[in-house]
């Protein structure tokens, strides 16, 4: 499949917003609009109209609503829906009554239209469509054991789930989701996106996004980005034709490092991508006995056989950049080719097991080194653990960064690209079917051809996540997800990859 028109035209960035910078662009909104409760009322509203557009037949609805801001926005599309003639029922926690004049005000909107609001006693009534209106942006620890009662009741029930702004029970800053979390079918935010609503666990947990600004002046958005979300037409902000003159010294020269006994295949693939990511030149430094299985695989790569104690000297010097680390154990015959690649003046790129010597011995990095952790890897980095990792992703990613003074990509859903001074990326693309072994060393494959291809670090690393993931889905719809493979990535690549 070719890129469609749609995804082939450079689009702004879409800019992401943790609940600090949100509670900001709101602040000014209401003062713009001299009542703050016209805010709510615009919220409540595009509400009502995202439900018609995708439960249009949907006659019973239950809305639950929190004592916040959040709740209020639920019963002002309960107040819609009152008066369209829908059969509504507004559910709250016991002792949960609106608090704050602005979901006062729309608590009384909704009653004055007629509407009826019960207590939570254990049990969800029927119902054809449940909105979730209880937690807002500013939850930021775990619901309590009634609200888990009543979240657990909401995903038991078979009506889909509408979540306004944030599921309730998803931490919309870190993308943590508490062990009571809503599920939704759909999740509409407003005014901006949210960042945690992108990465981790929440991505189980929103359904599919959908955003209504509120018709906000552009101007409210002065407030700088928490993050940048980076989608299919992102590509194209980095990758444009080549020169009809190009030769492959213009396109850089790759060197990957890795392969030790029993895990050439991991080198292998590493060295595919880079070429089917537009690499001039590929040369490999592994073990004997994968030199003639990748010339057989792939003739157009160099392999050459490095034994313990060798002078790889020339070899580095050739390359433009260096990827190290699939399959490279951690063994003599390793930390050899990790110590020649730290000294070797060149931009690095790290993976498995390189990342493990360097979290056995941590240092600083030169800027343009790329580090590639998986959330395990991640955590041996930072002296941690993988489910503190995953707790606040977009904090590790930083917390990396900060340690090693260079560019990295957390891998996994919504995969984070950070680096010094820059404003982290998430990319918005990927799927299950990309967790098997070896999509890792494909990644690293891509990002060095695209730094070799005259990207820096940052760019090459944010445009080949953004490329390996894009190139993943496309092959999940060749096939689906179950059984996806990394070397299936490669024929997409190579289409991902020309304008």
């Amino acid at each position: 499949m070719s890129p469609t028109a749609e995804t082939s035209s450079p689009t702004p960035p879409t800019p992401l917003f943790d609940g600090a910078a949100l509670r900001a662009i709101e602040a000014a909104a209401a003062a713009e609009l001299g009542d703050a409760h016209a805010l709510m009322a615009r919220a409540g509203e595009a509400a009502w109209r995202e439900l018609l557009g995708h439960w249009p037949q949907a006659m019973r609805l239950l809305v639950v609503c929190g004592p916040g801001n959040n709740g209020g926005d639920g019963y002002v599309l309960a107040m819609h829906a009152q008066q369209a003639g829908r059969k509504v029922l507004v559910l709250r926690l016991p002792g949960h009554a609106p608090r704050g004049a602005l979901a006062e005000r729309a608590a009384a909107g909704y009653a004055q239209a007629g509407g009826r609001v019960v207590e939570f006693e254990g049990a969800l009534p029927e119902t054809e469509l449940i909105v979730d209106a209880l937690f807002g942006i500013g939850l930021s620890r775990a619901p309590d054991a009634d609200a888990s009662a009543l979240i657990d009741a909401i995903n038991a029930h078979p009506a889909p789930v509408l979540a306004l702004d944030v599921p309730s029970g998803v931490d919309a800053d870190r993308g943590y989701a508490y062990p009571s979390a809503v599920t939704a079918q759909r999740t509409l935010e407003f005014i901006a996106g949210k960042c945690g609503l992108r990465s981790g666990a929440a991505l189980d947990r929103v359904g599919a996004l959908a955003l209504a600004d509120l018709g906000l002046p552009r101007e409210l958005y002065g407030i700088p980005a928490s993050a940048h979300w980076l989608r299919a037409g992102d590509v194209w902000r980095w990758l444009s034709p080549r020169l009809r003159d190009s030769h492959k010294g213009r396109n850089g020269r790759v060197l990957c490092i890795g392969g030790d006994h029993g895990h050439g295949g991991a080198l292998l693939l590493c060295a595919q991508a880079a070429l089917r990511s537009g690499a001039g030149l590929l040369d490999a430094i592994t073990r004997e006995a994968h030199v003639a299985p990748m010339l057989a695989r792939l003739p157009e790569a160099m392999p050459r056989a490095i034994g313990e104690g060798d002078d790889p000297g020339a070899t580095f010097a050739a390359a433009n950049v260096i990827a190290i680390g699939p399959g490279l154990g951690q063994e003599t015959w390793g930390r050899e080719l990790y110590r020649y690649a730290l000294g070797s003046g060149k931009p690095l790129l790290f993976d498995a097991d390189a990342l493990n010597l360097l979290a056995a011995a941590p240092r600083r990095l030169p800027t343009d080194t790329v580090l590639t952790p998986h959330p395990g890897e991640a955590a041996r980095l930072l002296g941690s653990d993988t489910a503190t990792v995953q707790a606040d992703r977009f904090a590790a990613v930083r917390a990396l960064v900060e340690r090693y003074a260079c560019t990295v990509v957390l891998k996994g859903a919504g995969t984070l690209v950070a680096a010094p001074d820059r404003i982290v990326r998430v990319i918005g693309a990927g799927n299950p079917g990309m967790a098997v072994g070896g999509m890792g060393d494909v990644l690293s494959g891509v990002i060095a051809a695209l730094r070799a291809q005259g990207l820096d670090a940052f760019d090459a690393a944010s445009c080949g996540a953004l490329l390996h993931s894009l190139a993943g889905d496309d092959a999940a719809r060749d096939g689906g997800e179950r059984g996806l493979l990394p070397s299936d990535l490669m024929p997409w690549l190579r289409r991902r990859a020309n304008p």
